[in-house]
């Protein structure tokens, strides 16, 4: 099988003979001391599963941005959120630890504990400079947890592109944000920054896609939808705005070549959670929680690799502080990624690291009284093993109730694709992909992977497998007793945690924004809902 890294790298001959001929050539060009701490550049787009790269396969999209990070570094096949949903998985990213840890943390519009700080607050101590533009940690209200200051440093989202980008795509100029941010970096300093796109997170501009040129043709539609026009344009709106998003990843690694701190920099692309579509987004099956991820480092990681083993986010915050070489506290429940990194490896590198875990409680108030809709799991190579809890209840939010973003089945975002899946004709006309994307679920889900990639033949009822399927259930308990999960106790916190909905997220989430909110949240430098 081809390596999807492709073409070769050039020979050290030709980069030696471009560097005297005049050329910019990004891996001669001169790097900090070997001994130096490393700057450290994560980008985390919003709402996309990992198979939207065009270096992972996809025809839909053009990722050259992210392609080259892979290229130069490293591509992870087998990366995962630790949750479907925004807030906690972003609690996760900066904490390490899995969701059901950090109380408020672990839901949507929650909150941070004092007791588990992020790793953002041990590099500032160890005199990182630290600041973020786009989306950082959220939605939710960091406060309330006690934290002694903002999680990740300074915001950076004065700037808005000139001219403005359409209502859709977010208005902040990420680039014009990180060179301010550069520009207040005191000398010598080694810098963390977070870049967070909120694309491709939606609304969409409906037709966009087509009307940019992408074709219906290539686009792939999963076993889960039904193949229809409408559904491959909805992906296309998607798949024009994580190019959009690779456009401006570009400007970044642009600017690190221009300062020269290229070979230097850490750098981390990956997205927090999956399409938002049915059935990925806030569900744990690999559209939901599966991630694109590509790792950079010239100067300590041999690139042009592909490395098979699992990586969990909540690997991420051990990862940047061995790099900075600060301290990894014992209360994570991430191991460090520099061994995989630094291994020279390609394939499957570490043996234990043959499986992960993801979880999901609570996304948006779509039930009666905020209850929750609780799900674990464990997932390995062969199989997916998914564990709901509460299987009486809808897993969308169901058909009745009225959720926080104003509509039914709130656990679905509202889109083109909703609204054909809910008409009650094409119900009956796609009755199964009606069930799989919006019915009840059973305790017990199996998956074959390699054999079901698109996951939608359970086999938990079929007793050829019942020992693989006790096996995984007694694997993912034991994993969540050690952990302290509250629900294998049989306990719910979850659902009594306050819903922390800020600058009016909910009143624009899922739909089109007018003129004035449009101005609004330019003035204030967002507009995306989140």
């Amino acid at each position: 099988m081809k390596s999807p890294l492709g073409r070769a790298r050039p020979a050290p001959l030709l980069l030696l003979l471009l560097s005297v001929a005049g050329w910019e050539v990004g891996a001669m060009r001169a790097a900090a001391p070997p001994t130096a701490r490393p700057n450290i550049l994560f980008v985390i787009t919003d709402d996309q599963s990992w198979r939207d790269t065009s270096i992972s396969g996809s025809t839909m999209v053009r990722t050259p941005a992210f392609d080259r990070v892979a290229r130069e570094g490293v591509l992870f096949t087998h990366s995962f959120a630790a949750c479907p949903s925004c807030t906690p998985s972003r609690s996760a990213v900066i904490t390490g630890r899995q969701i059901w840890q950090l109380g408020e943390g672990g839901v949507l519009y929650g909150t941070l504990p004092r007791e588990y700080p992020p790793f953002t607050h041990a590099l500032q101590e160890a005199g990182y400079h630290t600041g973020w533009t786009g989306k950082g940690w959220g939605p939710g209200e960091w406060e309330p947890g006690g934290l002694p200051r903002p999680p990740l440093g300074r915001e950076y989202n004065r700037r808005l592109h000139v001219p403005p980008t359409h209502a859709t795509l977010d208005a902040r100029d990420y680039a014009a944000n990180f060179d301010d941010f550069l520009q207040e970096r005191p000398a010598g300093a080694p810098f963390f920054f977070w870049f967070g796109a909120t694309e491709p997170h939606r609304v969409y501009e409906q037709g966009v896609g087509v009307r940019a040129g992408k074709r219906t043709r290539d686009v792939t539609v999963p076993s889960y939808w039904p193949d229809t026009e409408e559904v491959r344009s909805d992906l296309l709106d998607y798949a024009y705005e994580i190019d959009w998003f690779d456009a401006q990843l570009a400007k970044f690694l642009a600017k690190l070549e221009t300062m020269g701190e290229r070979d230097n920099t850490l750098v981390v692309v990956t997205s927090d959670n999956g399409m938002p579509f049915p059935r990925a987004k806030v569900s744990l099956y690999d559209p939901g929680v599966r991630m694109p991820l590509a790792i950079r480092w010239p100067q300590q990681v041999k690139g042009g690799r592909v490395v098979d083993d699992f990586a969990g986010h909540i690997d991420f915050a051990p990862t940047f502080l061995e790099a900075a070489g600060v301290a990894v506290p014992d209360r994570f429940a991430g191991r460090s990624l520099l061994p995989l990194l630094k291994s020279g490896r390609s394939g499957r590198v570490e043996p234990a690291r043959d499986r992960v875990y993801a979880a999901l409680e609570r996304h948006t108030w779509c039930r009666p009284e905020g209850a929750t809709y609780p799900i674990r799991s464990i997932r390995t190579h062969d199989f997916l093993y998914l564990r709901n809890f509460e299987p009486d209840r809808w897993p969308t939010g169901g058909p009745e109730f009225v959720s926080s973003n104003k509509t039914f089945h709130g656990d679905v975002d509202g889109a083109p694709i909703k609204d054909f899946m809910e008409n009650p004709v094409n119900q009956r006309r796609f009755a199964r992909e009606f069930a799989l994307c919006y019915g009840k679920r059973p305790l017990e889900e199996l998956y074959d992977v390699r054999a079901d990639p698109d996951q939608v033949n359970n086999l938990a009822a079929d007793p050829r497998l019942a020992a693989v399927k006790e096996k995984l259930w007694s694997e993912l308990r034991a994993y969540l007793e050690k952990t302290g999960d509250p629900r294998v106790a049989g306990r719910d916190p979850w659902q009594a945690y306050a819903y922390r909905q800020t600058v009016g997220y909910g009143a624009t989430y899922n739909r089109s924004l007018t003129t004035a909110e449009r101005e609004s949240a330019a003035g204030r430098g967002a507009h995306k809902p989140q």
